[in-house]
């Protein structure tokens, strides 16, 4: 026993390696020494040679100072809510760097005087949707709504149909939220058929305004119906569509996908929506709509709370006018293109051992988007058993199990990613014994 601790070495002499120097300045302290403690205790077990300590510290250090770790998205599933949702574009991640300092947030360089806080970005959102009489930002869309219910709503009535009180993922129910406003919720229809007469009958003396929400985690098909915003605008009341996904423009893959522009030439007062899924930007609530209304909005003190970050405002804003994101080239791969892609990577794993082939497939939009939508892909079938030394190697890798197979969907991994996709399937297969 005493051999084997004289044998162990000092921790601040493993600390003094010049590379976990090096690590303990780009990533603090405390992880290093963790590192370190856990090398040390595999050669107190004899599970690892004192002259290994080091590297092998090195070895379990994370990339980066935080726990989140970069994943290479294979599912086929374009905006992944647990995997953070849209992918941010080059041009935001440029865009997040320089405002990581500081930043002209609320600055005025030409006179040095306090600036419009989000100039920028506000513009940009509205050369985009110029149907838009004003704009305003929040920090996600279920803020976007409690804004506008609070503001325009808290005391009285909200109109809203029995088939759009949805539900979405982990648990978050919209009625839960639009009463905790003080707003009263009036429901009209039927879970499957609302009618322009049921919110007609509704409107009175206390209505502050009509809600209609895409329902857009789930499809309904069969006897059903539902009120467009047209129609509902025509009752003389204000109009607040939540179209959910964030399509600023009618989408040619996603024709049946509501969006901002055709809301507002429809009649919609206001349109809330997500920045973060179908648009590709980063987390943020879109308010888009008439002057006064919006107004009302970010003067209200609530508006304060909800508001966005230096951070998403520069990254909205090179979305806004940057190149393609990565959400919309994978909405709109080539499928031919796709199934090329898997065929070599497919060969060039099978040439180096390793059992892959090249399937035909289909993807989801994910987020929330188009959930009856099934874009075609194609996809490297490998093991199953490659899920768990893909999901936790460097980088990690996640697919989506399918028929007792690792499905890697292409439509969701940049042509750029195919060497790096084929270097980690390489590394989990040895990882993998």
């Amino acid at each position: 026993m005493d051999d084997r601790r004289r044998r162990v070495p000092r921790t601040d002499a493993v600390l003094a390696d010049p590379r976990l120097v090096a690590a303990r300045a780009r990533l603090g302290a405390p992880l290093v020494r963790e590192a370190v403690r856990a090398a040390l205790e595999l050669v107190r077990n004899e599970r690892l040679d004192p002259e290994l300590a080091a590297t092998t510290a090195l070895s379990l250090l994370p990339p980066t100072a935080t726990r989140l770790t970069p994943v290479l998205n294979a599912t086929g599933v374009v905006v992944h809510t647990n995997l953070g949702r849209a992918p941010l574009s080059a041009a935001a991640r440029e865009a997040l760097d320089a405002a990581a300092g500081c930043a002209d947030v609320e600055f005025d360089l030409g006179t040095g005087r306090r600036g419009r806080r989000g100039a920028g970005v506000t513009e940009a959102l509205g050369e985009a949707v110029p149907d838009a009489g004003a704009v305003h930002l929040t920090n996600n869309n279920a803020a976007a709504l409690t804004l506008v219910a609070t503001v325009l709503a808290q005391g009285r009535e909200i109109i809203i149909s029995r088939g759009e009180l949805v539900e979405i993922g982990d648990g978050f129910r919209l009625p839960d939220l639009l009463e905790c406003t003080g707003a009263r919720l009036r429901e009209v229809g039927t879970t499957n058929r609302t009618h322009l007469a049921d919110y007609a009958r509704a409107v009175g003396p206390d209505t502050a305004l009509i809600l209609k929400v895409h329902p857009s985690n789930f499809a309904t098909t069969g006897f059903v119906s539902s009120v467009g915003v047209r129609e509902l605008a025509t009752l003389d009341v204000p109009v607040v569509y939540d179209i959910g996904s964030g399509l600023l423009r009618p989408h040619p893959v996603l024709p049946d996908e509501p969006d901002a522009t055709s809301a507002l030439r429809a009649g919609a007062h206001l349109v809330t929506a997500s920045a973060d899924k179908l648009l590709g930007g980063p987390q943020a609530g879109l308010i888009l709509g008439e002057e006064p209304l919006v107004t009302r909005l970010r003067r209200h003190p609530l508006a304060r709370a909800l508001r966005v970050d230096k951070l998403a405002l520069a990254a909205l804003e090179a979305t806004l006018r940057g190149p393609a994101t990565p959400v919309e080239q994978a909405l709109t791969a080539d499928p031919e293109q796709l199934l090329a892609r898997a065929e070599a990577l497919a060969g060039t794993l099978r040439d180096k051992g390793v059992e892959a082939s090249a399937t035909v497939t289909g993807s989801r939009v994910g987020g929330g988007g188009a959930p009856d939508v099934v874009l075609p892909s194609a996809a490297v079938r490998l093991d199953a058993g490659l899920a768990a030394p893909l999901r936790t190697g460097r980088p990690s890798v996640v697919g989506r199990r399918h028929d007792q197979g690792l499905l890697l969907d292409l439509r969701t991994v940049a042509p750029e990613e195919d060497d790096t996709l084929l270097h980690a399937v390489l590394a989990a297969r040895h990882g993998g014994g």
